[in-house]
C-alpha cells in the first residue's frame, strides 16, 4: 500500500461523498417523469422518449467514461464537474419546456452520471488498496444506500407538502454537500496507478497497461458480463411490474406503496452490504454472489402466488438482498479480474453498459409477454432469465478472491 494514504482521514469523506451522491448521480430519476407531467403537461409518449435518448448516453459513455477515470489524475475534479452538470441539467427545467431542449440537458446529465460509478471505485481502489477494497466498497454501498433512501423519503415528503419543484432545491443541496465530501478526500491519499489496478513493483519502472485486447481473451470477466446482463435484464422490469399490478388492486395506495418498496429494498441493501464488505474476503465471492442470483428467480415465482398488495411488497424486499450483493460485489469481482491490468476502470465501464443494456431491455420484454401472456407469465418469464443467470455463474465462473494475488493461482478458466 502506498506510504501517501492516509486511510483514516479519507474513509469518513469517502463514506459522506456515497451518501450524498447517492441523491445526485441518476438526476431526477423517476421524479422527472412526475415533473414534467405534472408542471409542463407532456405526453407520456414524449416523456419516455426523453428518458430512453438520456438512457442511449449513458449506455454509450459507460466504458469511455471508465477509460477516462483510468487516465486522468484529477478524479476528484472529475466527480464534482460531473455533479455540477447532472444537477445543472435539472436545474435549467423549469426555465425550459421544449423537447429539444429538455432532451438536451437530459443527454448531458447522462453523459456525465456515467463517471460516478468508475470514479468513485477507482478513488476507493487508489485509497484502499487491493487487499482492503473489498471491505471499503462494502461501505460505499452502505452510505450509498442510505442516501438513497433518506433522499427518496425527503422527496416525498416534502413534495407531499410543498410540490414537484422541491426536489430540485433537494439535489441542489445533496450536490453542494457531496462537492464539500469530494473536497475533504485528500489529493495525496489517492496512488492513482494502484486506482486503475496496476501492481506496484510487478511490471517495472515503466509499467504500462495492457492492450483493450487482452480483456476480450479473459474468460471469467466474459462469463461475469453475461451473467451480470442476464441479472439486470431478469430484474429491472420486477418493480415496475408490482406497480403495475400494485395500480390494478388499489389505485389509491399504489403510489405510497410503490415508495414503499424502493425505501424498504434500499434500508435492507444497507445491512447486507455491510455483511459483503465484512465477509466476502474470507467467504469468498461466488457464494455471497450466487446467494444475491438465486433470490432473483425466487421473487419471479413468489409475486405469481397472490396478488395482494402487502404480499407483493413483502416479496420486493427481497431484491434488498440481491441488489445490495451485486452491487457491493460487483466492483470487487472487476477488480479481482483485471488486477496488475491497469484496465480496472474501463473495464468497469464497459460491464456497466453491458448490464444497463440489460436494464434498458428488461421492461420491454416483460411488457410484451404481459400483453400476450399475463402478469404471470411475465414474471414467470423473468425468473426463468435470472435462473438462466444463477446456473452460468455456479457452472461456469470461477471464484475470483485470489485472482490478483501474486502468490496465488489465478482462477481457471471454464
Amino acid at each position: 500500500m502506498n506510504p501517501r494514504v492516509r486511510t483514516g482521514t479519507s474513509d469518513p469523506a469517502l463514506d459522506w461523498l456515497n451518501f450524498f451522491l447517492a441523491d445526485v448521480r441518476d438526476g431526477l430519476g423517476p421524479y422527472l417523469a412526475i415533473y414534467l407531467l405534472a408542471v409542463h403537461k407532456w405526453e407520456p409518449a414524449s416523456i419516455g422518449l426523453v428518458m430512453t435518448l438520456a438512457g442511449v448516453c449513458a449506455l454509450l459513455t459507460q466504458a469511455p467514461a471508465g477509460a477516462l477515470i483510468d487516465r486522468t489524475p484529477s478524479k476528484r475534479a472529475v466527480v464534482a464537474i460531473a455533479a455540477l452538470l447532472v444537477t445543472g441539467s435539472c436545474l435549467v427545467l423549469p426555465w425550459i419546456s421544449s423537447f429539444g431542449l429538455v432532451a438536451l440537458t437530459q443527454a448531458v446529465g447522462a453523459i456525465a452520471g456515467s463517471v460516478f460509478a468508475p470514479a468513485i471505485a477507482a478513488i476507493s481502489l487508489g485509497i484502499s488498496g487491493p487487499k482492503a477494497f473489498t471491505r471499503r466498497m462494502g461501505r460505499n454501498e452502505t452510505f450509498n444506500h442510505a442516501g438513497n433512501a433518506c433522499s427518496a423519503l425527503l422527496a416525498g415528503g416534502l413534495a407531499y407538502l410543498f410540490g414537484p419543484v422541491v426536489v430540485f432545491y433537494l439535489m441542489a443541496a445533496m450536490t453542494v454537500a457531496s462537492m464539500i465530501a469530494t473536497r475533504r478526500v485528500p489529493a495525496d491519499a489517492i496512488d492513482h496507478e494502484q486506482a486503475r489496478g496496476l501492481n506496484h513493483g510487478t511490471l517495472g519502472e515503466h509499467a504500462q497497461p495492457v492492450g483493450m485486447r487482452v480483456l476480450l481473451h479473459n474468460r471469467p470477466l466474459l462469463v461475469f458480463a453475461v451473467c451480470c446482463a442476464l441479472f439486470h435484464l431478469a430484474n429491472a422490469a420486477m418493480l415496475p411490474l408490482v406497480s403495475q399490478k400494485l395500480a390494478q388492486a388499489n389505485l389509491q395506495l399504489a403510489t405510497p406503496l410503490t415508495s414503499a418498496c424502493i425505501v424498504a429494498a434500499q434500508l435492507v441493501m444497507v445491512p447486507v452490504a455491510m455483511l459483503v464488505g465484512a465477509k466476502a474476503d474470507a467467504w469468498g465471492r461466488k457464494p455471497l454472489l450466487l446467494a444475491g442470483f438465486l433470490i432473483l428467480p425466487l421473487r419471479g415465482v413468489l409475486y405469481v402466488l397472490s396478488d395482494d398488495p402487502f404480499w407483493l411488497v413483502a416479496v420486493q424486499l427481497l431484491d434488498g438482498i440481491g441488489a445490495g450483493v451485486f452491487g457491493a460485489l460487483f466492483p470487487v469481482v472487476v477488480k479481482d479480474l483485471t488486477q496488475g491490468t491497469g484496465r480496472f476502470n474501463a473495464s468497469l465501464g464497459a460491464l456497466s453498459a453491458l448490464f444497463g443494456l440489460g436494464a434498458a431491455l428488461s421492461p420491454g420484454v416483460a411488457g410484451l409477454v404481459v400483453q400476450s401472456a399475463g402478469y404471470s407469465a411475465a414474471f414467470l418469464t423473468l425468473a426463468g432469465i435470472a435462473g438462466a443467470a444463477f446456473l452460468l455463474l455456479l457452472v461456469a465462473m470461477p471464484e475470483t478472491r485470489y485472482a490478483g494475488d501474486a502468490n496465488a493461482p489465478l482462477p481457471a478458466p471454464f
